[in-house]
C-alpha cells in the first residue's frame, strides 16, 4: 500500500516526537536551567493556582447574601466553589449572579484580578513546559554536535567515578567526559559532579550513539558484570573501531575474552586488589608507595609523556624523572633494553613523576 504525502509526513512528525522524547528522557547535562524541571514548575504553579480558587472561594463565601443562586434558596459553600470556579475559568454560565452592590463589587477589584492571575498561571505554565523542552532539546543538540574525541565512561559505579576522578585530575575537561549507566541516579550523580550522562544499556548501539561513541578517542568500559563488559566492548568496536577502549574486569579468566573483544587493555579489578594486599602483607611500606602511585595528584604520580628536546639522545636513567619504560612506535620496552639506551625524538616515556607539592617540599 503507496502512503499518501500528508500520511507520510504524519509519520514522519511522529517518528521526529518520539525521538526528541527519547533525547529529553536519556540525555541528562549538569547545571539544569533556572526554575528547576517542568514538572516542578508545574507542580508549583498548580498549587498557586488551588491557593487563588481558594481565597475566590471564600470570598464569595463571606459575602454570600450579596448573590443569587437561582437552583437554590441561599449560596452554600458548593455553591461559592462552583462559583469561583466557573468565574476564574471564565465560563460563566449565569446561574449564580452577583446582585448586590458590595458582591458586585468585589467582583469587580478582587475576583476579576485573580481570575486574570489564574489565567496568567495556567497559560504561563503551558508556555514554560513548551519553552524548557525546546530549550532543553537545543542544548543536547548543541552538546552533541561539540562532543569529538571525548571520553565515555560506561558505569558509574566505583570504578568508572573514580575513573572520571582520575581523568579530571589528569586534565580531561569535565565537558569532555560523557557517562553511560542504565541507572537514572547514577547519570545524575555524574551530572551533580558536572558530567554529562545518558541513561541506557551500554550494551545497545542507540544508547552510545547518543554518547557520540562513534567519535570518542577513549571508552572505559566499567560495568558491574563481566558478561556486560564483553558486550559492551563489542559494541563499542563495532561503533568505533580506532578508539582505545580500556575495561574492567573482575575475574582474570574473563580477560582474555575482552581482549579478543577488541578491549584495548584490560584491567582485572579483584587480581589487582589481591596482589597489592600481598604486597602490602609482606611490605606495608612498598603497599603505600604502590598505592601513592595509583593515587593521582599526591605524592608521586605515574605519567606518560613524550621526550623533551633535553632528553634526545639520552639514557633513559638520565631523564629528570623516574623513567620504567619507553614506548616505541607501538612497542613498550623497558628502560633497561639495550635497544632504548639513547632516547629518539618519537619516543614516549613512561615515568614516575612528583606532583607540584612533593617536589616543593
Amino acid at each position: 500500500m503507496r502512503l499518501s504525502p500528508g500520511r507520510g509526513g504524519s509519520r514522519a512528525r511522529g517518528e521526529a516526537s518520539r525521538k526528541d522524547a527519547a533525547e529529553l528522557q536519556q540525555v541528562l547535562l549538569p547545571a539544569p536551567e533556572a526554575g528547576g524541571p517542568p514538572l516542578r514548575q508545574v507542580r508549583r504553579r498548580l498549587v498557586l493556582a488551588l491557593l487563588v480558587l481558594a481565597v475566590t472561594t471564600l470570598l464569595v463565601w463571606l459575602g454570600r447574601a450579596g448573590y443569587h443562586d437561582n437552583a437554590h434558596d441561599h449560596l452554600d459553600l458548593l455553591g461559592a466553589l462552583y462559583y469561583a470556579t466557573v468565574s476564574l475559568s471564565t465560563t460563566g454560565y449565569g446561574d449564580i449572579t452577583p446582585v448586590s452592590d458590595g458582591a458586585r463589587l468585589t467582583n469587580i477589584f478582587v475576583i476579576t484580578p485573580l481570575r486574570v492571575l489564574f489565567l496568567i498561571i495556567l497559560v504561563g505554565t503551558t508556555l514554560e513546559v513548551l519553552t524548557t523542552r525546546t530549550r532543553r532539546l537545543w542544548r543536547i543538540n548543541r552538546w552533541r554536535q561539540d562532543l569529538d574525541g571525548h571520553v565515555v565512561v560506561v558505569g558509574y559505579g566505583t570504578k568508572g567515578r573514580h575513573a572520571v576522578e582520575t581523568l579530571r585530575l589528569k586534565g580531561t575537561p569535565k565537558e569532555s567526559i560523557v557517562v553511560v549507566d542504565p541507572q537514572r541516579r547514577a547519570v545524575e550523580a555524574a551530572n551533580a559532579d558536572g558530567v554529562a550522562g545518558v541513561v541506557g544499556d551500554g550494551t545497545r548501539s542507540d544508547v552510545l550513539r547518543r554518547a557520540g561513541v562513534e567519535r570518542a578517542a577513549q571508552v572505559v568500559v566499567a560495568p558491574q558484570r563481566d558478561d556486560t563488559a564483553v558486550l559492551v566492548t563489542l559494541t563499542v568496536r563495532q561503533l568505533n573501531a580506532g578508539a582505545v577502549v580500556v575495561a574492567a574486569v573482575r575475574e582474570d579468566e574473563n580477560a582474555p575474552l575482552l581482549q579478543q573483544s577488541g578491549a584495548t587493555v584490560v584491567v582485572t579489578s579483584a587480581s589487582s586488589v589481591g596482589r597489592l594486599l600481598g604486597v602490602s602483607t609482606l611490605s606495608p611500606n612498598a603497599g603505600a608507595v604502590l598505592d601513592d602511585l595509583l593515587s593521582v595528584g599526591n605524592g608521586l604520580d605515574v605519567v606518560d609523556r613524550p621526550v623533551t628536546r633535553s632528553e634526545v639522545g639520552r639514557s633513559p636513567q638520565d631523564c629528570g624523572d623516574l623513567v620504567v619504560a619507553v614506548v616505541r612506535g607501538h612497542r613498550r620496552l623497558s628502560f633497561s633494553d639495550p635497544e632504548v639506551a639513547l632516547l629518539q625524538p618519537e619516543d614516549r616515556v613512561i615515568a614516575i613523576h612528583r606532583t607540584d607539592a612533593v617536589a616543593g617540599a
